[in-house]
């Protein structure tokens, strides 16, 4: 069964890259060996686009309010290379990553596939603690 999704970013300088996802964006992180981090990412949904010439991958980062998470960002110093753009499923812009390209940011405003049933569930550490109704006793 699929667990997860185990995404890579190559980069030309990985420990800039590193530095970013870890520093900026603040992604816990485990670290497998000499400083080759594996961040942990927030929930994730994939959608299949059509393509005429070739095929490729791509990862966008996902917020609930663009202008306020670019302001946010800005304000750590990340650069931003496109300004936001309503292309109708989302308000897009894109960030540069340094030694790492660059990556998109939106909010959607498509139905979000995350948080379906079936889809991989939270632990339980990760998820706030539910209030119960209190039980009544039956006589």
């Amino acid at each position: 069964m699929i667990i997860g999704i185990h995404a890579l970013i190559h980069a030309t300088d990985a420990a800039k890259t590193r530095a970013f996802f870890k520093d900026v964006l603040q992604l816990p992180s485990v670290d497998a060996g000499e400083g080759w981090l594996i961040f942990a990412l927030p929930p994730a949904e994939l959608g299949i686009h059509p393509e005429e010439a070739k095929t490729f991958h791509a990862l966008s980062l996902i917020c609930d309010n663009v202008e306020k998470t670019v302001a946010e960002l800005r304000n750590k110093g990340v650069e931003f290379t496109q300004p936001v753009v309503d292309r109708g499923f989302g308000l897009v812009t894109t960030l540069r990553i340094p030694g790492g390209g660059e990556m998109n940011l939106y909010q959607p405003r498509h139905p979000m596939a995350i948080g379906l049933k079936g889809a991989a569930k939270k632990s339980r550490a990760a998820r706030p603690a539910r209030r119960r109704k209190p039980t009544r006793k039956r006589n």
